[in-house]
């Protein structure tokens, strides 16, 4: 008789393999090509269904055999991952390990570079994060049982800028960059029209490139990448507008909606965006020549593209609460709320310096007109701010401080009575 304990399981399985009765001397064959002796052997079985045979011989020369059955499972352990992972970013590796054990130590490798160690729960899967930062073919182990290679390749991160907006002959510049700089190698293409006008390599991960500038148009820009082994290709488009240089009353189109745009973004106020040079678009441009101390000709011109896109919102003189700043040096309104410029207003104040300097504040408020002034609010015995048809960019009113018709109606609904009104030079 003879018995294997444990008689089944999982490769590497080792196994005690025990022969009764009381015989002088007991050899065993286990199967596998492998023998031992005495009354209890144990032997490691690899995958297999084997069959272990023990021969007893007696004192007096006797033999006798007996056979015990042991049947080896593979032991397996799988990996699945993602195909592609963007760099820098958790990726997961997951999977089992049959048949299941819990607790046990799985080690992933990338290539022969060790990577992370995790343990199996109890039905044998496990799972495990790790930064995506470079390309390759992963595999877990466990024991002397390894997982298919699964590859995982990288999405680099493409990042691209440029100016949406450009001044003629100004620097319009694009950059590139690739993260990691390994990942391959940057081309840029610029195109005019859907022709190509410039076209440029880069190495070392990074790119730098000066657009012409010397005609009016759009641009457009594609950044790609040719990747290296192992990494995700990547394409960025980008477009810009060399702008029209010199705009006036009755233009439109794209660099008129352009202008408009950068005004309102840096508060200067409009009636809208429209693409339409109309009055409100001439006042804006007016309001923006006289805070950079530029020729008042309510129009555009290289010197104020360049400066328009190089500005940022005025800041008030008084940083604080909610009120109107009234600039006599200047001729602009700044609307101020909670301490930042809402509005600038093209304003004319009294053609000769007596609207009056000072902190005052709105006592009386008109819907509609109060004799010839639009929507006023006083602030001062007959000194009001309030919309006139003529407001040149020069000082010319009695002595109060005039705003397009426009805009009237929009100050007026947002400031009550009580509003403080500053006034200085």
């Amino acid at each position: 008789m003879a018995t294997a304990l444990p008689p089944w399981g999982a490769a590497p399985l080792r196994v005690t393999l025990t022969a009764g009765g009381e015989a002088a001397s007991y050899r065993w064959d286990f199967g596998d090509g492998r023998s031992g002796e005495g009354a209890t052997a144990t032997h490691v079985y690899a995958a297999g269904s084997w069959t272990a045979t023990v021969t007893a011989t007696s004192a007096g020369g006797e033999s006798e055999q007996a056979q015990v059955a042991v049947r080896v499972e593979p032991r397996t352990i799988a990996l699945t991952a993602p195909r592609e992972a963007q760099y820098d970013t958790p990726v997961t590796l997951e999977g089992a390990v049959r048949p299941p054990v819990a607790g046990a130590r799985v080690v992933i490798y990338r290539g022969h570079a060790y990577v992370a160690t995790t343990r199996t729960d109890a039905r044998g899967a496990y799972r495990v994060n790790i930064l995506a930062r470079a390309p390759g073919a992963f595999q877990a182990r466990f024991g002397g049982a390894s997982s298919p290679e699964t590859a995982v390749a990288i999405r680099p991160r493409l990042a691209a800028a440029l100016a949406p907006v450009g001044a003629p002959g100004s620097r319009l510049v694009l950059t590139a960059r690739v993260e990691p700089p390994e990942a391959g190698r940057l081309a840029v293409r610029i195109l005019r029209r859907g022709r190509e006008v410039l076209g440029r390599a880069a190495s070392g991960g990074s790119a730098r490139i000066t657009l012409p500038t010397d005609r009016s148009g759009e641009l457009s820009a594609v950044v790609s990448l040719g990747p290296a082994p192992g990494f995700a290709a990547a394409e960025a488009r980008l477009e810009t507008l060399v702008v029209v240089p010199v705009l006036d009353m009755g233009a439109r189109g794209s660099s008129v909606l352009a202008l408009e745009t950068l005004l309102a973004a840096r508060s200067y106020t409009l009636r809208r965006v429209d693409g339409a040079y109309g009055g409100d678009t001439r006042d804006a441009v007016l309001a923006f020549q006289k805070m950079h101390a530029l020729p008042r000709t309510g129009r555009t011109d290289p010197v104020l593209w360049r400066r328009l896109l190089d500005s940022g919102s005025p800041v008030p003189r008084f940083p604080s609460g909610t009120h109107f700043e009234v600039d006599k040096t200047r001729q602009v309104l700044l609307d101020v709320v909670a301490g930042k410029v809402v509005r600038v207003v093209h304003v004319s104040t009294g053609a000769t310096g007596n609207t009056p300097v000072g902190t005052w504040r709105v006592y009386n408020r008109v819907a509609g007109w109060s004799w010839v002034l639009w929507y006023p609010l006083y602030f001062l015995r007959g000194f009001a701010v309030h919309g006139y048809p003529s407001v040149p960019p020069y000082p010319a009113s009695h002595g109060c401080v005039r705003v397009p018709m426009w805009i009237a109606p929009e100050l007026y609904a947002d400031h009550p009575t009580g509003t403080t009104v500053i006034v200085y030079t």
